[in-house]
C-alpha cells in the first residue's frame, strides 16, 4: 500500500456510521479501531459516530454521538437530518450486509438520499453473485459514493467486473492492524497456563462459517506427532446464532472434539475479547489458522491480526488469505483438507527454524498495515471525495428581487373545468383529474394578482368558481374534493381540509373580488355553506375556516356564523396550545405537519377581527417558535420535510421540502406585520420568499420566472422538477404577498433580475 501523506487536508470533520463496540462483532472492532487510529493519528480532525444498534441494550462510550435502530426507518432519515445540520464534510459508511434494515440493507439508502455530503464507502462483502436485493443496493451505493474503499485487491476486480463500478473511484486499503513489536510466543503461555504447550489458534465470533469442524477433524493426526499440541478456539458464539439456538453449536463442537479423543487438545474460550487481551493470546500462539469455508471472503479482520503482530499462519485459500498471505506470507490448504492443516501444523511445530521464518515475512507485512498507515490512506481518500465536490465557501448568489405574479402557468394547468392537479415536468397529467383544493386556490388566486385584463380575469374566476359550486353536495352538506378527467367526481364528501379550504376561500373571493357579480356569488354561498365548519375537527380546516371567517368579517362585522367560528375555534386552540405546550415546544398539536404556519396566521387574524390581544399574542408566539424551526443553521428558510410529519415532540427533518410551507409562512408575517408594525416579520417574510428564488438548501431555485412555474420541492439530491398546480399557486400568491408587503412597508428585496 503506497500511502501519501497530504500535508495539506481539507478534512477536519467526520461523519462515521458503522457498528461500534461494546456491540459484539468484527465490524465493531474495526469501526472503533478506524475511529480509535483517525483520533490518534489526526486529533484535529473531528469524527462523528453513529453507532448501528441492533438491540437497543447497548451502553455505548461518549464516543458515540448519535445510535440508529437498525429496524427502525424512520431513524435513518433523523440520522440524515443530524448529519445535515452537524456541519460534517463527509459521510463516511463502514458497510456489511446485516447491519442495516430492511430488504439487503436498504433503509441505509434511505438515509443516503437525504444528506447531500460526499460520501465514501469502505465494503466489508463484496458478494460475486449477488442477489437480486444485494446487487440493488450495492449498485445504489457505487452510483452514490465518490470513493469506495475495499480492503483486497479482489474486491476491485469483482466490483469492475460484476457491478461495473468507475475504476477510478475504487482504493485498496488493507485492513488495519495494532503496532505491537515481535515477540516470542513463551513469553505470553504462563499468563494462560499454556506453558510447555504447542498453541495453535483461532479467533473470532463462533459459527460454522468458521469452519473449526476441519480444524477439529484435523486434531487426531496432529496430536499424534505434536502431543503437547493445544487448539485454542477464542471467541463468543455469534449473538445470532446464540438467539436462533442458543450454544447448541459449540456443544456440537465440543462433542466432536471427545468422539476423536482430542477433547484435551482443544480448549474453547467462550468471551468476547477486547483488542488489549487479543493481541495478547496472539502474541502466546505458535500458529495462527483460518480454516474458513468460504472462498468469497474478502475480509478477515483476525487474520489480519494474526499477521499484523507476526504470526505463522495456515488459511484456506479465500480471497483474503490468497492476498495477505502471497509470496510466502503463509501457507495456503484447501477447504475442508483436514489432513492438509494436520500436515502442515506438525511441520511447522516440529521446525522452529521455518516456523520463526514464516512468523518474521508475516511481521514485515504487517507493518505496511499499522493503524496509522491504514488512518492516513482513508483520509487520503476522504480528502479526494471532498474535493470533488467543492466546499460551500460562501451562500451561492441568487437574483432576489421577488417576481411580478403572472398567471401563464396557472392557465397551462387549467383547462374549461378547471385547475388540474399534477404535472410531468411542465405538462398536465391528466391521470390524476383536478381537486377543489388546488380550484378553491386558484380562485383566491384570481382575487389578489393585479395587471390583469378584465376578460382574462373573469374568464378563469367563473371557471374556477363554477367548480367550487359544482362541487358543493348539498344531500351531505359537504364539499366534494376529487374529480376524474372526465368530470365524474371520486367521492360524495372531501376532506375536511379541503373543506376549510374552500370555505377561506369563499370569504377571500367575497371580499376582494374585483367583479361584484364574483363577490356577490361568493358571499351567497359562503352563507349557504359556511356551517359546516362546526363539524370539522382538524386543526387545519379549522385554522382555513378561520381564514375565511375572518375575510367575511372584514366585510361584514355582524356576520353571525364568520364570528362564532372566529371565536370558538380561536377558544379551542388556545386549549391545544394548553395541553400540547412544554417548555421547549409551543405549538398546538404534539407533532408537526404540513401548512404549519396558518395556524398561528388564523390566530393572528381571528384577534384582529375580534378585538382580542390573547388570540394575536398566541398566533405571534406560536408563529415565532415555528419560524425557529424553520431556518436552518446557516439562517436560510428550512420548509418542514414531509418526514417530520407526524413526529411527537421531534424536531424537524429537512426534507423533502415543499412550496406551500413556504407562502403559508409569508401569509402569516404579513399579518404579523399587520398587527404589529415590526419590521421583523418583512424580514422573515422576505427570507421565506427568497427560498424560491434559491434561497435553500441545495442553492438550487424553484421558481421559473419566464413561465411563472414552480417546481414540487427540494429533494436531498435535488429538485423535484414536475410541476404541480400547488407549487405554481403557492408561488404565484406567494408573489402576491410579497408584493402587497413591498407597497405596504416599502422594498422588501433589493430591485434586479431573478435567474431563470
Amino acid at each position: 500500500m503506497q500511502v501519501v501523506v497530504n500535508d495539506e487536508r481539507r478534512a477536519d470533520h467526520i461523519a462515521l456510521i458503522g457498528n461500534f463496540l461494546p456491540r459484539k462483532c468484527g465490524l465493531a472492532t474495526f469501526t472503533t479501531d478506524t475511529f480509535n487510529a483517525l483520533r490518534d493519528r489526526f486529533p484535529d480532525v473531528r469524527v462523528d459516530v453513529y453507532a448501528m444498534d441492533d438491540r437497543g441494550t447497548y451502553d455505548f462510550p461518549p464516543e458515540v454521538t448519535r445510535t440508529i435502530p437498525q429496524d427502525d426507518r424512520l431513524a435513518y432519515s433523523e440520522a440524515a437530518r443530524a448529519i445535515e445540520d452537524s456541519g460534517a464534510q463527509v459521510l463516511w459508511v463502514q458497510h456489511e450486509y446485516g447491519i442495516y434494515g430492511g430488504v439487503a440493507g436498504d433503509y441505509l439508502l434511505a438515509l443516503l438520499e437525504r444528506v447531500s455530503l460526499p460520501l465514501v464507502v469502505t465494503l466489508h462483502t463484496v458478494l460475486d453473485h449477488p442477489g437480486e436485493d444485494e446487487r440493488r443496493v450495492m449498485e445504489a451505493l457505487l452510483r452514490r459514493a465518490s470513493r469506495v474503499i475495499v480492503m483486497a485487491e479482489r474486491g476491485r476486480e469483482i466490483l469492475e467486473r460484476v457491478y461495473d463500478a468507475e475504476p477510478k473511484t475504487i482504493a485498496m486499503i488493507p485492513h488495519g492492524v495494532p503496532n505491537r513489536p515481535f515477540a516470542d510466543p513463551d513469553d505470553f503461555k504462563a499468563r494462560f497456563g499454556w506453558d510447555g504447550r504447542k498453541v495453535v489458534l483461532t479467533f473470532g465470533l463462533l459459527g460454522p462459517s468458521k469452519g473449526i469442524e476441519t480444524m477439529i477433524e484435523a486434531l487426531p493426526a496432529a496430536v499424534a506427532e505434536v502431543p503437547d499440541l493445544l487448539y485454542v478456539v477464542l471467541g463468543a458464539t455469534h449473538p445470532n446464532l446464540v438467539a436462533h439456538e442458543g450454544e447448541a453449536y459449540r456443544d456440537r463442537l465440543k462433542a466432536l472434539a471427545h468422539d476423536l479423543g482430542v477433547g484435551n487438545n482443544i480448549a474453547f474460550i467462550d468471551a468476547f475479547v477486547e483488542q488489549g487481551d487479543l493481541i495478547e493470546y496472539l502474541q502466546a500462539a505458535d500458529l495462527y489458522v483460518t480454516p474458513y469455508p468460504n472462498p468469497a471472503q474478502i475480509t478477515s479482520g483476525t487474520l489480519s491480526y494474526a499477521v499484523g503482530v507476526g504470526k505463522a499462519v495456515i488459511s484456506t485459500p479465500y480471497i483474503h488469505a490468497t492476498e495477505i498471505l502471497a509470496d510466502g506470507h503463509g501457507l495456503l490448504v484447501d477447504f475442508g483438507d483436514s489432513a492438509g492443516f494436520a500436515r502442515e501444523i506438525v511441520r511447522l511445530l516440529s521446525n522452529d527454524g521455518d516456523r520463526r521464518r514464516l512468523s518474521e515475512r508475516a511481521y514485515a507485512r504487517g507493518r505496511t498495515m499499522i493503524w496509522p498507515r491504514a488512518a492516513e490512506a482513508a483520509l487520503d481518500q476522504i480528502d479526494a471525495a471532498i474535493a470533488a465536490k467543492p466546499r460551500r465557501l460562501a451562500p451561492a448568489r441568487h437574483a432576489l428581487t421577488p417576481l411580478a405574479p403572472s398567471l401563464e402557468a396557472v392557465a397551462r394547468m387549467s383547462d374549461a373545468t378547471g385547475m388540474l392537479q399534477h404535472a410531468l415536468y411542465s405538462v398536465p397529467d391528466r391521470r390524476h383529474g383536478y381537486c377543489i383544493d388546488d380550484n378553491a386556490r386558484a380562485l383566491i388566486l384570481m382575487t389578489q394578482i393585479e395587471d390583469l385584463a378584465d376578460d382574462v380575469r373573469d374568464r378563469w374566476t367563473t371557471i374556477y368558481a363554477s367548480f367550487v359550486q359544482h362541487a358543493w353536495n348539498e344531500e351531505a352538506r359537504r364539499f366534494r374534493n376529487f374529480m376524474n378527467f372526465d368530470r365524474s367526481w371520486c367521492e360524495d364528501a372531501g376532506s375536511e381540509d379541503s373543506n376549510g379550504r374552500t370555505l377561506w376561500a369563499l370569504g377571500v373571493v367575497a371580499r376582494d373580488a374585483q367583479m361584484a357579480k364574483h363577490r356577490d356569488w361568493a358571499r351567497a354561498l359562503y352563507d349557504q355553506t359556511a356551517a359546516l365548519a362546526f363539524d370539522l375537527g382538524s386543526p387545519r380546516a379549522e385554522a382555513f375556516a378561520m381564514l375565511g371567517a375572518a375575510a367575511m368579517l372584514d366585510i361584514s362585522p355582524d356576520h353571525a356564523i364568520a364570528r362564532r367560528t372566529l371565536a370558538q375555534f380561536g377558544n379551542g386552540f388556545l386549549a391545544l396550545l394548553g395541553s400540547a405546550r412544554r417548555p421547549e415546544w409551543q405549538w398546538f398539536e404534539i407533532v408537526l405537519a404540513y401548512d404549519n404556519a396558518r395556524l398561528p396566521e388564523a390566530m393572528l387574524r381571528a384577534g384582529l377581527a375580534l378585538g382580542r390581544d390573547d388570540l394575536v399574542a398566541c398566533g405571534l408566539d406560536t408563529l415565532a417558535w415555528i419560524i425557529a424551526r424553520q431556518t436552518s443553521p446557516d439562517g436560510r428558510f428550512r420548509a418542514i420535510g414531509t418526514e417530520s410529519f407526524g413526529r411527537e415532540y421531534a424536531e424537524p427533518m429537512p426534507f423533502d421540502q415543499q412550496p406551500l410551507e413556504a407562502q403559508a409562512t409569508i401569509d402569516a408575517c404579513a399579518v404579523a406585520y399587520a398587527a404589529t408594525d415590526d419590521r421583523r416579520w418583512l424580514d422573515e417574510a422576505t427570507r421565506a420568499y427568497h427560498w424560491f428564488l434559491g434561497a435553500n438548501d441545495l442553492d438550487a431555485p424553484l421558481a421559473s420566472p419566464r413561465d411563472g412555474g414552480c417546481f414540487d420541492g427540494l429533494m436531498p439530491g435535488g429538485v423535484n422538477r414536475n410541476q404541480g398546480a400547488e407549487s405554481i399557486l403557492a408561488l404565484q400568491l406567494a408573489s402576491c404577498a410579497i408584493s402587497a408587503l413591498s407597497k405596504a412597508a416599502g422594498p422588501v428585496a433589493k430591485p434586479e433580475r431573478a435567474v431563470a
